[in-house]
């Protein structure tokens, strides 16, 4: 007897804050809340921006003195406001010695003390627009993300509104560019962490259709007839035992002033929507979060949404490859040998490692199909990645020194901070199969040897590979509150928003 289980709706979502600009300084505005900059000095703390005026009527040096206060980035001190004005409370926020990852911590220490308020102002970012903005509002807005699925809504809201004093409009290009940058992160969030009942590859294609639809990307959607007529055997492969059947995905987005000398890029997704292990099944605990090991296409995702906005100067093209990789009487096994798009072939040792599997089909019709100037693929890969790096660092294989150079230095910017490891050719020995290509589990040492798996799969493009294994956060850190944290949207889009990209790539 057939049963049709109930249809999956998602209860409202919460937004981020939204952010506006304001010339004014912080007294001017009306807002229950203030927040201002705290820095540590030679000999005393100093406060920044906007505090003058208030310090005529409220000891806040004082204040901080009695506190203990130290300045440190992300330090809260709490300043009680009485009277019968708007003003509430002034939140005096430590932005340590004021780099990058300073302001971010402040920015997030800010969005976790306003949850539940409508409206803050801030001259925080103030203190150095230049050095500070973007981090602040990427802090801001990711420390406020919350996914829910609670019958009695939301356990708490992100403030609605920030305003940023201080700041004219000559900063509001920027201010821009930070919000798609921030947004582009809470969006990879969003995806990674949607429970699989109601996310697979089906899901996710609509999703990208959506998104294509509102902001004006070319999409293609190959479903599992196509993908098997056109020799995409490794995804076929691995979707060949879910209810639910794979997909690729694939959204181009091209620059207003893109003329035919426009190089392109392609990114590369891996967009497993819950990995079971397959026949070489996981252990529960390690099944638990397998919701996110789709990370990968959903940061593909997400910055393909955001590239127009952030400026991006050259064509890019996304690649989702999607399965679920389920256990059934269908399902792929240990022993089969899988032809792949373009015709290399994989034994099958370990269906738990089926990530490279569906990548590689992406990666080898983007080099016959795209033929792009360069390529990067990002997956939740190998748990030898997360022994290696822990959870808050990324891996960064790259055969291009150039391209390795891009991205590192957009990690730096962004505050996702990638490693570079070795692409050892000596472990290349490894691969060998007696029956195909290649063997598609090699052993250890196991994020090595999946990159140079994934190597044969470039045709020659200048290529680089995030392994984003370590990709939860159990607990408030930082930006990060707990769940999928979505790497690698923010590093990607501040390389792609640069001027050039491509600068001395494949030279």
């Amino acid at each position: 007897m057939s049963t049709t289980l109930p249809s999956q709706t998602l209860p409202k979502q919460v937004e981020p804050p939204t952010f506006t600009l304001s010339p004014l300084g912080p007294e001017s505005v009306d807002a229950e809340i203030i927040a201002l900059p705290v820095l540590p000095g030679d000999d005393a703390l100093l406060i920044g921006p906007g505090a003058a005026d208030l310090e005529d009527h409220h000891d806040l040096l004082g204040h901080l003195e009695f506190e203990g206060a130290t300045g440190s980035a992300g330090e809260v001190t709490t300043y009680a406001v009485t009277g019968s004005g708007a003003l509430r409370q002034i939140l005096l926020i430590g932005v340590g010695e004021q780099r990058r990852d300073d302001f971010r911590r402040a920015g997030a220490a800010l969005a976790r003390a306003v949850r539940d308020r409508t409206h803050v102002v801030t001259t925080i970012p103030a203190v150095d627009p230049e050095v500070g903005l973007e981090p602040f509002v990427a802090g801001a807005t990711l420390a406020s993300f919350l996914f829910h699925w609670r019958s009695e809504g939301a356990p708490w809201t992100p403030v609605e509104t920030i305003t940023l004093a201080d700041l004219g409009d000559d900063q509001a290009a920027a201010l821009e560019r930070a919000e798609a940058i921030a947004r582009a992160g809470w969006r990879a969030r969003f995806y990674a962490t949607v429970p699989s009942n109601l996310k697979n590859p089906a899901w996710l294609a609509e999703q990208a259709t959506a998104l294509a639809g509102e902001t004006g990307l070319k999409i293609d959607v190959w479903d599992e007839e196509r993908l098997a007529a056109e020799g995409f055997g490794g995804i076929v492969a691995v979707g060949q035992g879910s209810a639910t059947p794979p997909r690729l995905i694939r959204l181009d987005y091209t620059p207003r002033k893109a003329g035919r000398k426009t190089p392109t890029i392609v990114l590369v997704g891996k967009g497993i929507t819950f990995d079971t292990g397959g026949l070489n099944i996981k252990p529960g605990d390690g099944m638990l979060n397998m919701k996110r090991d789709m990370t990968g296409g959903a940061v593909v995702l997400a910055v393909m949404s955001a590239l127009a906005e952030v400026g991006c100067p050259v064509k890019v093209v996304g690649l989702i490859a999607s399965a679920e990789n389920a256990i059934s009487g269908s399902a792929l096994r240990p022993g089969d040998v899988v032809a792949h798009y373009g015709g290399r072939t994989s034994e099958v040792t370990n269906t738990d490692a089926e990530g490279r599997l569906v990548l590689a089909d992406a990666m080898a019709y983007a080099a016959e199909k795209v033929k792009p100037a360069a390529m990067v693929d990002i997956a939740t890969l190998t748990g030898a990645m997360r022994v290696a790096l822990g959870q808050t660092l990324a891996g960064c294989f790259a055969d291009d020194d150039e391209l390795a150079a891009r991205l590192i230095e957009a990690s730096d910017a962004s505050g996702e901070a990638l490693w570079r490891m070795p692409l050892v050719a000596d472990y290349e020995e490894k691969l060998s199969s007696k029956v195909a290509d290649a063997d598609n589990a090699p052993g250890g040492p196991g994020a090595i040897t999946a990159a140079l798996f994934l190597h044969h799969f470039t045709g020659g493009v200048p290529w680089a590979h995030v392994d984003v294994a370590g990709g939860d956060a159990y607990a408030d850190v930082h930006e990060l509150t707990p769940g999928p944290t979505g790497f690698g949207a923010r590093v990607l889009l501040t390389w792609l928003a640069g001027a050039d990209p491509l600068d001395g790539v494949g030279a």
